[in-house]
């Protein structure tokens, strides 16, 4: 898969996330959020949908960018942030979380291992 793909993908995925968590966190929570969730979880669930968006404009303007020390630290952090929610997902799982987890847990894991795959084709080597 080209890094190029995969950047729009990750940005769709974090994007998708983003908004839903900012826009409608009892929604994007379902199952795990309570349908009389207090205001202060609600206000927390938006603060952490927000960086998402930051993560996924990232990705979405280095979708084109040459080989650089900046586009290697964009494919490691997608490498950090994709496998600590997959960890988290399977720690999640093995803590009960809703069996919607797993799904979110195998997206988390393919793209992990899709960022390490390309990553290790498409670094361009200056990485300090």
């Amino acid at each position: 898969m080209p890094l190029r793909i995969l950047l729009i993908a990750a940005a769709v995925d974090t994007a998708l996330a983003g908004l839903a968590f900012v826009l409608a966190p009892q929604a994007a929570g379902a199952g795990a959020v309570p349908a009389d969730a207090s205001p202060a979880l609600i206000a927390h669930l938006r603060i952490l949908g927000s960086p998402l968006l930051g993560i996924a404009a990232l990705d979405w303007l280095a979708r084109n960018a040459e080989p650089s020390r900046a586009r290697d630290a964009i494919i490691l952090g997608n490498i950090v942030g994709f496998a600590a929610i997959a960890a988290l997902d399977l720690w999640g799982l093995a803590s009960g979380a809703r069996a919607l987890t797993w799904v979110f847990a195998v997206i988390h894991l393919l793209f992990a291992g899709a960022f390490i795959r390309v990553g290790r084709r498409s670094m361009s080597g200056q990485a300090g």
